[in-house]
């Protein structure tokens, strides 16, 4: 009877800590789990994001990011690690581009939380591998210096490399390959042939089965090792040779003397042809002034009368 009231009561408080544990769990888990949780992985830069959480909420909602890896499993016994940017972020999305900076399978989950109640995790389905990510075309802009090649890209992953295919029009099948990290950002190819075309066409590639698509292919000429003096140098000799005619045509007309100058802009006469014209206007009859010949008398009085007068 003993040992049946011992198992008994072991079952009774196996079921009154079930049944308490069931009434703190249905407290803590107030709140509906986050979902569709989802990795985007453009250019080795990952972004966790999730659905916006529809819960009446009071105040703001925040969510909390966590990711275990290779050496969480194996090295700190299967623990999890709190991503340091995104621990209680109002935000849905979360990167984590330096966080996971291995190739091995990583588990990422995460919660929400509502002042004091807090959601289940939510885990993400695969796990990620940053192997996955996808790589988009490089930018690229080549140039011709001299009897050299420069190859410039922008936004390149700083984890991959670039792949350069460097080869002369119409001998594609002898083509150059160079492979450049991409944080050099700027490839030089020297000692090309002068007045030769070269074409140029590149890729990222993160390893052997992970590459971009190709860039489309760009072409330039070799002007020659010569070329990046001559072009300055022929520009500044015909300024100069502009500048100087220039100032000898002011001084000469600033110091020009009257009779060297009648001289050198002597005044052609005017031709005998031109002279000789006799310009003549008609007018219209009512445009003719008329024209009235005036008669004036001048009388004299002489002041002084004669004898014969006074008398």
């Amino acid at each position: 009877m003993n040992a049946l009231d011992m198992k008994l009561r072991h079952t009774v408080s196996l079921l009154v800590m079930m049944m308490v544990l069931l009434d703190f769990t249905n407290y803590v888990w107030t709140l509906p789990a986050p979902s569709r949780v989802f990795m985007e992985s453009v250019d080795l830069r990952h972004v966790l994001k999730w659905r916006p959480l529809q819960a009446p909420c009071n105040t703001a909602i925040l969510y909390s990011v966590q990711f275990q890896g290779e050496f969480e499993l194996t090295v700190l016994n299967g623990s999890w690690v709190d991503a340091p940017e995104c621990r209680q972020t109002p935000h849905t999305h979360c990167d984590l581009t330096f966080d996971l900076g291995s190739d091995s399978d990583y588990n990422l989950h995460v919660r929400a939380q509502c002042g004091s109640q807090l959601s289940p995790w939510t885990k993400l389905s695969p796990p990620f591998n940053r192997r996955d990510t996808v790589l988009t075309v490089p930018e690229m802009v080549v140039t011709a210096a001299g009897d050299a090649l420069q190859v410039t890209f922008s936004k390149l992953p700083l984890t991959a490399v670039v792949s350069v295919m460097v080869w002369k029009r119409d001998d594609e099948q002898q083509a150059a390959v160079y492979s450049m990290p991409a944080e050099q950002t700027m490839l030089h190819v020297a000692a090309l042939q002068e007045g030769a075309v070269y074409c140029v066409r590149a890729q990222t590639v993160l390893n052997k089965q992970l590459h971009s698509s190709s860039t489309d292919t760009q072409c330039v000429s070799i002007a020659g090792t010569d070329a990046t003096w001559r072009r300055p140098t022929t520009v500044t000799v015909t300024v100069l040779i502009t500048a100087g005619l220039l100032f000898a045509v002011f001084w000469f007309v600033v110091h020009c003397r009257p009779h060297a100058c009648r001289t050198y802009f002597h005044k052609e006469p005017m031709p005998h042809s031109l002279r000789d014209w006799d310009i003549q206007i008609p007018k219209r009859p009512e445009d003719v002034e008329t024209c009235e010949t005036i008669h004036i008398v001048q009388s004299v009085v002489s002041e002084h009368r004669g004898p014969a007068e006074t008398s």
